[in-house]
């Protein structure tokens, strides 16, 4: 705090001035007469004293008087109240007047006062004798001009600051309330609970109006108060006495204005960004939460899972509603929320009322509820007269992914293909849709919406992206194989009579089909094995009641598709 220094004294003063501040006291025999002169022992001085006391001021002090035999005459501890009044102008008796100048606040002085600077030959009546030599044992505690503004002292202030306090701001801070001597009157951080007001609209005494005006969050000043820019002659009525100098310690944690609206600030957008959130779809993001002093009251990262809502339906607060509009998949940016979008005066949880939020988001997905499964084809073969249709038995590649870039399972990693018939919910229906109408090499990535994929109970709510190579064509449902080339019949491949090979009759059974298309350099279809017996004869593999279970003919032909580019033969009745 930077208070003015002493100013030079006055030629009449200067004597005076230089006895007082003596580090010695004067002792009897050394030519001073407690009778005639004025006696000044500085009994405590404290290490600092940025201000001392000069002719105009306005003094607060403590004191005991009492007469030459000790007997004590008067004392303000009696009243529990300071005695007040202004040095140099006659409100006090010239020798108190004089002892006063050059003190310091919390300094103890011991004054003798001969009777011509006193209360001379009349005394006062019932209490002082006349011609009596006062002793006074004096506390300073308090000391201002009417001249004096507030004082202002910053001891921290933070590299980065971006908005200052305005007239008609909010703001939320901390504060130690002191008098000039140390005394502490007020603490908000003893409370646990800032302390929350606006600035420059008479809230506040005119002096912490002032004093809080400039500041930036994270910020740590000192701020001086003159009464008459407190609380002036009367106090506050309870801790805060009257004419009493005020200096308040302030840790600014927030501020705000009511016209504020939301802010985003930070964006980093990925590259190759084709969509944007807009209100309705529903988003999964990661955030860190944080007032704007940097405390943390919350983080998706702590709980090892994404928040996940729909955006601009009123599911999260207003402000965030808004901030989370245009983002794109990757997409990172801090979103600050003034409290009238956040969660207002009343706070919640952790958070405290008016609080400013800002949350550190980064969007892992989103989709609409009205989206497609979205099919992108990186590479198609140029021969590609046959694709895949419902019931066609498939045999693929893939790598399945979150959209960004979390590894959920890979076929490349098991060493094996993934085998399904088409239209049978083998797997999910995104996955089911994607794979349709493929050709055998074709590589596509496939983006599948949640409801169309794991839904909410799955992989969490994640839009899955599958990367798919079509490794073998298709087996038609209805169809035991597919052969290398239809024309090169007759072929123990295209045409297998169930009857002929004794298989048929009372019961259905299934024979080595799967033998006979490998033979043949075709496929059988998913789940056909083989069985053989010791000469090589397919042998039966499964029962009467089996095959009627699984709505199976109980005997016929069965024709099979031949590979891709042949004709597609089907006949009634020949589904297994």
């Amino acid at each position: 705090m930077a208070l003015p220094a002493l100013r030079r004294p006055p030629p009449a003063l200067a004597l005076l001035l230089l006895w007082v501040t003596g580090q010695a006291a004067p002792v009897a025999g050394l030519g001073l007469d407690p009778e005639s002169e004025l006696h000044i022992e500085r009994r405590s001085v404290p290490t600092e004293c940025p201000r001392a006391v000069r002719p105009g001021d306005f003094v607060r002090y403590h004191y005991v008087g009492s007469l030459r035999d000790g007997r004590r005459f008067d004392a303000s501890y009696d009243r529990d109240s300071t005695f007040n009044a202004f040095v140099g102008k006659g409100q006090l008796i010239s020798g108190m007047d004089q002892a006063l100048v050059g003190m310091c606040v919390n300094e103890r002085r011991f004054v003798t006062i001969p009777p011509k600077l006193a209360y001379g030959s009349e005394g006062v009546a019932g209490m002082i004798p006349p011609d009596s030599v006062l002793h006074f044992d004096v506390l300073l505690v308090d000391l201002w001009s009417p001249e004096d503004q507030v004082q202002i002292h910053t001891y921290f202030k933070p590299a980065s600051c971006p908005r200052t306090v305005q007239v008609s701001d909010f703001v939320r801070y901390h504060c130690n309330g002191t008098f000039l001597d140390g005394t502490l009157f007020d603490s908000s951080h003893n409370r646990m609970k800032t302390y929350d007001t606006y600035v420059g609209i008479g809230w506040l005494i005119p002096g912490m109006d002032a004093g809080l005006l400039g500041m930036c969050v994270g910020e740590r000043r000192v701020i001086t108060i003159p009464p008459f820019l407190a609380y002036g002659e009367a106090g506050d009525g309870k801790d805060i006495p009257g004419q009493a100098s005020l200096v308040f310690d302030v840790l600014l944690l927030d501020l705000h204005n009511p016209k504020d609206s939301i802010s985003v600030e930070n964006q980093v957008v990925p590259e190759g960004c084709e969509r944007r959130s807009r209100s309705g779809d529903f988003m999964r993001y990661h955030y860190n939460g944080t007032l704007l002093d940097g405390s943390p009251f919350d983080s998706s990262y702590r709980r090892n899972r994404t928040f996940d809502t729909y955006v601009g339906q009123g599911y999260v607060i207003p402000g965030m509603d808004q901030g989370l509009l245009g983002m794109c998949i990757g997409e990172r940016r801090r979103i600050v929320v003034p409290p009238h979008l956040g969660y207002g005066e009343e706070g919640r949880g952790n958070i405290p009322g008016s609080a400013v939020l800002v949350f550190d988001v980064q969007v892992v997905d989103f989709h609409n509820p009205s989206d497609s499964v979205n099919i992108t084809s990186h590479y198609r073969p140029p021969d590609c007269s046959v694709r895949s249709q419902k019931g066609d038995f498939l045999k693929y590649h893939y790598n399945a992914s979150l959209l960004d870039g979390t590894l959920l399972a890979s076929t490349w990693n098991l060493g094996k293909t993934h085998n399904v018939v088409l239209g049978f919910g083998q797997v999910v229906l995104g996955v089911d849709m994607g794979l349709r109408e493929m050709c055998v090499g074709e590589r596509r990535t496939v983006v599948i919406p949640p409801h169309l994929g794991y839904g909410e109970a799955g992989v969490e709510i994640a839009l899955v992206s599958w990367k798919n190579w079509l490794l073998h064509g298709a087996v038609a449902a209805g169809h035991l194989a597919v052969c290398p080339d239809p024309s090169a019949a007759p072929s123990p491949c295209c045409c297998l009579d169930l009857r002929s090979a004794g298989l048929g009759g009372a019961g259905q059974r299934r024979a080595g089909v799967r033998h006979r298309a490998a033979g043949a350099g075709g496929r059988a279809a998913r789940g056909l094995h083989v069985r053989v017996d010791r000469r090589g004869v397919p042998q039966p593999l499964r029962g009467d009641r089996q095959g009627r279970r699984r709505g199976r003919p109980p005997g016929g032909v069965l024709r099979v598709h031949p590979r891709p580019g042949g004709q597609r033969q089907r006949e009634a009745g020949s589904r297994i």
